[in-house]
C-alpha cells in the first residue's frame, strides 16, 4: 500500500507538470480544484439517501455503463444516481447528461480521498464500470460493506492481476460484491487466482449500441453527399489511419465510391492537416460544419462530435480507427448495422473481444498496411454475396449477445 499511494501521488505530481503544455491535463487538474466544496454543494440537491455511484474511467466505458444506468433510472426511480469520471474526456462529454442527478471528478485515489468522498456520496450501490480498480476507493466500499459491482469486466493475461506483482490488485478484487464479466476467458483466469465471486453476463455495449440502431434519425446532409454511392466510413480517425484510408481510396480509383472520414480530434489543428492531405492527394472535399451541398466532392469531413454512431448507417463499409495509437475504437457501432468492418488493431487486436468475434465471423478484417487495406476494401465492397452472409451473421450475433443489463440488474439485491 506505501509503494501504491506513492506512485498515485507521483501520478498526480507529474499530471501537473503535464499540464503546463497539455489541456487534458489542464482540464483534469481544474476540474479536481476545491471538488469538495462543488461536490457538496452538488449533493444538497439530493432530497433522499437512496443512492448509487456510477462511476467510469472515460467516455467509452460510460457508453458501456449508460444502458444500465438508464434502465436503473426506469426500474428504480426512487435512486439518485452520482455519477464520476476519472478523465476529461468522459466528464467534458457528458458533465451535463440529464440521466444522472450528480455528475463529478473522482479524486485522486489517496487514503483520505477515498474516506472523504465516500462519507460524502453515501451509497447504498456502487458500480464501477469495466477498468477501474482504484484500491483505497475499494478497500473503505469494503469496510463500510457497501455493495459494489463490477460491471462488463474482460480479463486478459496480461492484467497485473495474473503477474508476480500483482497481489495488491488480486486482493481488490476481493472487496467487489460481484464481478459482472464479459467471457469464459475471464472466468477461468480469475478461478486461476482463486477468485470466485463472478457471473457471466457479457457486455452492456451491445444494448446500448442496439438502443442507438432502433432510434436512429437520418442526417438530410450526410444522405445528400453520400447519394447512392458505395461509401467507406472512417470512424474515430488519428492522422495515421487517414493516411491509411486516402491512399486506399486513391488506390480504388471507382467513381461511385466516397469516402467520410470522422476525425477522432476535431480542433482546428487537427482539421487543417486532414484537409492539408486532401489536397496533397488531390482530392475534393466538403466539411461537415459548413453544411454547403456539393455531392460532386470526393470525401466529406465530419468536423463535428457525437455523430459516429449514426454516422455508419450510411456505410457500405467501415474503417475503424485507433489502431495506430492507444487502440481500436469501438467495433459495435458500426457492427449493429451489419457492416463489413476493416480496421488496423496491430498485434494488440486481440485485446478487444469484439474484434477478435468479428474477424472469427468473417465481418472483419485487420489489415497491417496499403496493399492489405486495397485487398479488403476492394472485397468488402464488390462482393454483393459476401455482404449478405455478413449481415446474416452480425445479425445472429447481436441477437446472442443483446440483454446483459437485465442480467447485471437481476443479480443486484434491490
Amino acid at each position: 500500500m506505501f509503494i501504491y499511494n506513492l506512485l498515485v501521488r507521483l501520478y498526480g505530481f507529474i499530471i501537473r507538470i503535464t499540464s503546463i503544455r497539455s489541456d487534458k491535463a489542464k482540464q483534469w487538474i481544474l476540474g479536481r480544484k476545491d471538488w469538495k466544496k462543488k461536490l457538496s454543494k452538488q449533493l444538497q440537491t439530493l432530497n433522499t439517501n437512496k443512492r448509487i455511484w456510477v462511476h467510469c474511467a472515460s467516455y467509452g466505458e460510460f457508453e458501456q455503463g449508460r444502458p444500465l444506468i438508464e434502465a436503473i433510472k426506469k426500474k428504480h426511480p426512487e435512486y439518485k444516481i452520482i455519477l464520476s469520471f476519472f478523465s476529461p474526456s468522459g466528464y467534458e462529454a457528458f458533465h451535463d447528461w440529464n440521466g444522472a442527478d450528480v455528475i463529478c471528478y473522482l479524486p485522486l485515489d489517496t487514503p483520505s480521498n477515498a474516506e472523504y468522498f465516500i462519507e460524502m456520496v453515501a451509497p447504498q450501490t456502487v458500480l464501477f464500470i469495466k477498468y477501474e480498480f482504484w484500491v483505497n476507493f475499494l478497500f473503505q466500499l469494503k469496510k463500510r460493506s457497501i455493495p459494489t459491482f463490477l460491471v462488463s469486466a474482460v480479463f486478459k493475461p496480461h492484467h497485473p492481476f495474473f503477474k508476480w506483482y500483482g497481489g495488491l490488485f488480486r486482493k481488490s478484487l476481493i472487496t467487489f460484491t460481484e464481478l459482472f464479466i464479459q467471457d469464459e476467458n475471464s472466468a477461468k483466469l480469475l478461478t486461476q487466482i482463486g477468485i470466485h465471486n463472478y457471473e457471466i453476463c457479457g457486455d452492456t455495449r451491445f444494448d446500448r449500441v442496439i438502443e442507438i440502431k432502433n432510434s436512429f434519425v437520418p442526417l438530410p446532409f450526410v444522405e445528400q453527399f453520400c447519394q447512392t454511392k458505395k461509401v467507406i466510413m472512417g470512424g474515430s480517425t488519428w492522422p495515421k489511419d487517414d493516411e491509411l484510408l486516402i491512399e486506399t481510396f486513391v488506390r480504388l480509383n471507382d467513381s461511385n465510391l466516397k469516402l467520410v472520414l470522422v476525425p477522432h480530434n476535431v480542433d482546428q489543428k487537427s482539421i487543417q492537416s486532414l484537409e492539408q492531405l486532401l489536397v496533397k492527394n488531390k482530392l475534393s472535399y466538403s466539411l461537415y460544419s459548413k453544411q454547403i451541398s456539393e455531392p460532386e466532392k470526393e470525401v466529406l469531413i465530419v468536423d463535428a462530435m457525437g455523430l459516429l454512431s449514426k454516422l455508419y448507417h450510411y456505410a457500405t463499409v467501415a474503417y475503424v480507427g485507433g489502431g495506430f495509437n492507444s487502440g481500436i475504437h469501438n467495433c459495435l457501432e458500426p457492427a449493429v448495422y451489419f457492416k463489413s468492418i476493416v480496421f488496423y488493431g496491430g498485434d494488440d487486436f486481440h485485446k478487444y473481444n469484439e474484434a477478435v468475434d468479428l474477424l472469427d465471423l468473417g465481418a472483419a478484417k485487420n489489415v497491417k498496411n496499403t496493399s492489405e487495406s486495397l485487398v479488403a476494401f476492394s472485397n468488402f465492397l464488390n462482393n454483393p454475396s459476401l455482404a449478405e452472409k455478413v449481415e446474416k451473421k452480425l445479425s445472429n450475433y447481436f441477437a446472442k449477445n443483446s440483454g446483459t443489463t437485465e442480467r447485471v440488474l437481476g443479480f443486484i439485491n434491490w
